[in-house]
């Protein structure tokens, strides 16, 4: 029914032919390292003095980008399929690369290490792929400029390639005007490399993962609200890091055991921090059958055992302050939404925009290929549910939740459905193909 390929050939690919599933997805899956948290165990055990042994890392494009660019900074990593260990040498011991630091397709990436730069008394320039070329910059740029930082780009600064020289950076209050995970981190590294205290005002709460690691490694932050406040001049330790199952990737797998009829799921390892579980409300709110077996592992982040069974859905109404909690899930819950009795709305999510692509546009345009029917707005979507979809010449136009969504779409689909660009899948998900392949029946 599906392929199997290993993760060689799964980042070579470029066009395949998936076909409908008629007899439903059984089994149970581990899911993957999270790939917010891998990315920041790179980062925080770079910048920490003494070695850092992190388990369960995601080893996925982006994520082998962030090694790559530490790695020229310096930073001796050693990496396998068990675990990759960093030697850090303190933010002191970072070295002016000889080389440009290419972040490739990871927005985490060349955000935080903006941060992380910006207190750094040498030059450095930044790049990243075509996609990175046309994501906004200035929105980093901005605040860290205001603390100090010297950077300059294309349009003064507002996309790729940056150039960075960093320096005495001094503390700031800074009201985010976007909710954004990455703005704010890339505010706190620089924080913690700051004269004086620096606050960061949310509109909204983001993930928090950046907060919690800056415990881990041994620094100390705090929230007030939605204030969060980081003190300069912090020293950071070394420590161990069993990264939690990326949320983001196991919502493909979540929605599949909804939408996929005589569908029965387990994944383990799934992290519940409760700055990303959007997606399992909004299942909860749409009639998901679902059970929770939570995890006593004593870790800096909290995971589940989730299995989830073919649902009757109803829709619903998306937006507010739960945005933020399930950004990256929108793709694929647009496709739920797709098999549920009802109307669903998906509203207040402008940062659709500026993902690896315009996640609006490209949502509607690859689902109407497949017969659904949804319209675009300003700041979402409207998804008319319990229309039975066909297969169709799709694209993931290079963007890995516009693949994974069209893949999993394939098993609900009429006939064939020809996925182009099906490699940018391994940005984030490297085994998604083998473990699609294992649970089909």
């Amino acid at each position: 029914m599906i392929l199997r390929l290993d993760r060689t050939k799964v980042n070579q690919l470029n066009l395949i032919t998936l076909k409908q599933n008629t007899y439903g997805l059984k089994g149970e899956i581990t899911v993957p390292g999270d790939k917010s948290i891998s990315h920041r165990s790179i980062m925080f055990g770079s910048i920490a003095k003494g070695k850092t042994r992190v388990t369960n890392f995601l080893l996925g494009d982006d994520c082998l980008s962030t090694i790559s660019c530490f790695r020229k900074l310096g930073v001796l990593i050693e990496q396998n399929e068990e675990e990759v260990v960093i030697h850090g040498k303190g933010t002191e011991g970072l070295q002016e690369p000889k080389e440009i630091l290419d972040v490739g397709n990871s927005g985490t990436t060349i955000r935080l290490l903006a941060g992380i730069l910006s207190g750094l008394h040498f030059h450095s320039t930044l790049i990243g792929d075509s996609s990175i070329g046309k994501r906004p910059m200035t929105r980093v740029v901005t605040p860290l400029r205001e603390m100090g930082a010297k950077i300059d780009g294309r349009e003064d600064g507002k996309y790729t390639p940056l150039s960075v020289r960093g320096g005495d950076l001094q503390s700031i209050t800074y009201r985010l005007p976007v909710a954004s995970a990455q703005v704010k981190s890339a505010i706190l590294f620089a924080g913690l490399n700051a004269d004086g205290v620096t606050k960061v005002i949310e509109p909204v709460a983001t993930r928090d993962h950046t907060e919690r690691m800056i415990e881990r490694f041994g620094g100390e932050i705090s929230r007030q609200g939605n204030e969060i406040y980081v003190t300069g001049g912090q020293k950071l330790t070394g420590t161990d890091i069993h990264v939690p199952g990326d949320i983001s990737s196991a919502a493909f797998f979540l929605v599949a055991g909804c939408i996929v009829p005589n569908s029965y799921i387990t994944l383990k390892n799934v992290g519940l921090n409760p700055t990303r579980t959007g997606i399992l409300e909004v299942l909860q709110n749409m009639g998901a059958t679902m059970e929770f077996q939570k995890n006593d592992a004593d870790i800096f982040e909290p995971t589940a055992t989730i299995t989830v069974s073919t649902s009757d859905l109803k829709g619903t109404t998306i937006g507010g302050n739960i945005i933020p909690k399930l950004i990256d899930e929108i793709p694929i819950i647009a496709l739920l939404a797709t098999q549920a009795d009802g109307v669903t709305i998906i509203k207040d999510a402008h940062e659709l925009k500026v993902k690896e692509t315009n996640r609006i546009d490209t949502v509607v345009s690859e689902l109407k290929k497949l017969g659904a029917d949804i319209q675009a707005t300003d700041d979402g979507m409207i998804i008319k549910g319990g229309k039975k979809l066909t297969g169709a010449k799709v694209d993931s136009h290079g963007d890995h939740r516009i693949g994974m969504m069209l893949a999993i779409a394939s098993q609900i689909c009429e006939g064939e459905l020809i996925l182009e660009n099906a490699n940018a899948i391994a940005v984030s998900y490297p085994s998604f193909f083998l473990h699609l392949n294992n649970l089909a029946v």
